[in-house]
């Protein structure tokens, strides 16, 4: 009602509350008269109106519930008069309290509660001081209670809707995670995978070339170097449907120097720089460096046509690592994007969620620089 849902069981509750003291008017008191016929007769008008016209209220406007009270509090006057102020009649007048407490904002529930011991005020002073207190004392009881009631229910109620608000939060934080998780292994076996398989093609590649000239050393040696390769890649396929993110367990500096031998072999010379003194940086961190290493020795080998590469890793700045890959090819092209294909897409997503920053520079026929810049 107004915003707050009722549960059923307090319209039950108040309805045989309400049958209860319609039956038990008939009985009266013992110190006053009653007209009996007009008692059973009002009182039934009062308590179809507390049952049905109350559930019917219920889903109006303010001004029926104002309406309502107002038509009930009289009407309860007249049962108690009638029924020569019957036990029956104040029960009744006691469900009012509670429904207007469930209609009307408290302070006007609390004027209905503050009105109904009126009831006792023909009576003499003593005992009419006596029972209007005692009528009090109940209605505001029953006044306090529906409202610790009423704000358990609208409790449960707000509790319902955060709860149904977190289970859909955490929908989408599983989505969100699902495709984070999807891009980071995208990433991981373009990076990882696409490194190895580019070497793979192009010691065959040197292989083919030399067939007619080399002898069978240098041809085994050659297809000993593209095995191992592809047993790399197997290890990283491995690696990325398992979607671990453990530490690597060799030193960054180390794991950086195999890639520049690799590409040395692979028929790029590369050389590799430590500037400042190395330091132990997070997983992710050196995950990030790493594979902005393989990264760009691969675009070096694909599509630099690069006589020298050099590598650089920098410790110099206290909470900072700088990567550099540079090489002497023919540079980007005067059109494409400095982000084109997904390797520096993929980089740039790394790197930016590390609060990293990625930048290309490249002038055409002279190489190109990338440097990666990560806090650790």
């Amino acid at each position: 009602m107004f915003g707050v849902e009722h549960s059923g069981g307090v319209h039950w509750a108040l309805s045989i509350l309400t049958v209860i003291a319609y039956a038990t008017l008939p009985l009266g008191s013992a110190n006053f008269e009653q007209e009996l016929v007009p008692t059973l007769v009002v009182g039934l008008v009062y308590a179809l109106l507390a049952i049905i016209g109350f559930r019917y209220v219920q889903r109006r406007g303010r001004a029926f519930a104002v309406a309502y009270v107002c038509v009930q509090v009289p009407l309860g006057f007249v049962v108690f008069a009638l029924s020569g102020a019957a036990i029956g009649a104040v029960l009744l007048l006691v469900v009012l309290v509670s429904q207007s407490v469930l209609l009307l904002p408290l302070p006007a529930a609390a004027v209905v509660a503050a009105i109904i011991p009126l009831i006792h005020i023909e009576m003499e002073l003593p005992a009419g001081l006596r029972e209007g207190l005692g009528t009090l004392a109940v209605t505001t009881f029953t006044l306090v209670v529906t409202e610790l009631l009423v704000r358990e229910q609208r409790a449960r109620a707000e509790l319902a809707a955060a709860n149904e608000q977190l289970r859909g939060y955490a929908a989408q934080a599983e989505q969100l995670a699902t495709t984070q998780e999807r891009n980071r292994l995208a990433r991981d076996i373009h990076d990882g995978l696409g490194h190895h398989l580019t070497v793979v093609q192009m010691v065959l590649q040197a292989a083919r070339a030399v067939i007619p000239t080399a002898g069978p050393d240098k041809l085994d040696a050659m297809l000993a170097k593209a095995q191992d390769q592809s047993k790399e890649a197997l290890a990283e396929i491995r690696r990325s449907v398992a979607a671990l993110r453990e530490p690597r367990c060799a030193p960054l500096v180390d794991e950086v120097r195999a890639l520049a031998r690799a590409a040395s072999e692979a028929g790029v010379p590369t050389e590799l720089e430590i500037l400042g003194e190395s330091r132990v940086v997070r997983a992710d961190v050196e995950e990030s460096l790493f594979r902005a290493a393989q990264e760009g020795l691969t675009n070096v080998r694909k599509h630099a046509e690069a006589t020298v590469a050099t590598v650089v890793l920098d410790y110099g700045s206290a909470d900072l690592v700088r990567l550099e890959v540079r090489d002497d090819g023919h540079g980007l092209p005067a059109s494409p994007s400095p982000d084109a294909g997904f390797g520096l897409v993929g980089l740039r997503e790394r790197v930016t969620g590390l609060g990293g920053q990625v930048s290309v520079d490249s002038v055409a026929g002279r190489g190109l620089t990338l440097t990666i810049e990560v806090p650790g």
